[in-house]
């Protein structure tokens, strides 16, 4: 096969898996954030108040889970196994803030961890700069646990907006993919 033909096969290659993971669908449904998603970008922001407080949730998404992976636990939490990774920052005014690091799937979202941090650093932090945040959540009491997740669901971080999240990102990842096999192919074809 010559340079010329194996071109022309990449390029058909590449039209086809533009052409295939093109399409810009839109999850169902409502959720009460503003959300920032810049392409180019493997995160999404968003961005509500909530009386007082301003609420900031950062979105990755996670791994797809899969039974076979080594060291994995064989249950699904989901059906699909989607997950997003989630930073939720709540502050009241311009001193501390809460921290939640989630993780939502389609149906639930667990809470992996939260910290009470400041805003700005003060010089207590160059001194001791990995500062105390609290015990492992699970090791929390259980009805503590549950409050924290009441909380949040209160300001919104509820399953129903977990799993648009996850379908989100499956869309914004699909849109990514498209734009890099773009580059892809423009540098070749230079």
């Amino acid at each position: 096969m010559n340079l010329q033909s194996r071109s022309e096969k990449f390029r058909v290659v590449m039209i086809t898996l533009c052409c295939m993971y093109s399409q810009d669908v839109k999850p169902k449904g409502n959720i009460p954030f503003e959300i920032e998603d810049f392409p180019g970008v493997q995160t999404i922001t968003l961005r509500r108040k909530y009386g007082n407080e301003e609420i900031k949730v950062e979105v990755l998404s996670g791994d797809v889970g899969d039974d076979n992976e080594e060291g994995g636990s064989g249950t699904d939490t989901t059906s699909e196994g989607i997950q997003v990774n989630l930073t939720v920052t709540i502050a009241k005014g311009g001193g501390p803030f809460l921290e939640f690091i989630c993780t939502g799937y389609s149906d639930e979202v667990s809470i992996e961890g939260m910290a009470v941090k400041d805003k700005q650093p003060t010089e207590a932090d160059a001194v001791d700069p990995i500062p105390y945040e609290g015990p492992p959540f699970n090791d929390l009491d259980e009805n503590l646990q549950k409050g924290f997740h009441k909380y949040l669901e209160v300001r919104g971080i509820t399953p129903s907006l977990s799993n648009y999240l996850c379908e989100y990102m499956i869309n914004k990842e699909s849109k990514e993919y498209t734009n890099w096999l773009k580059n892809v192919k423009e540098f070749v074809e230079k």
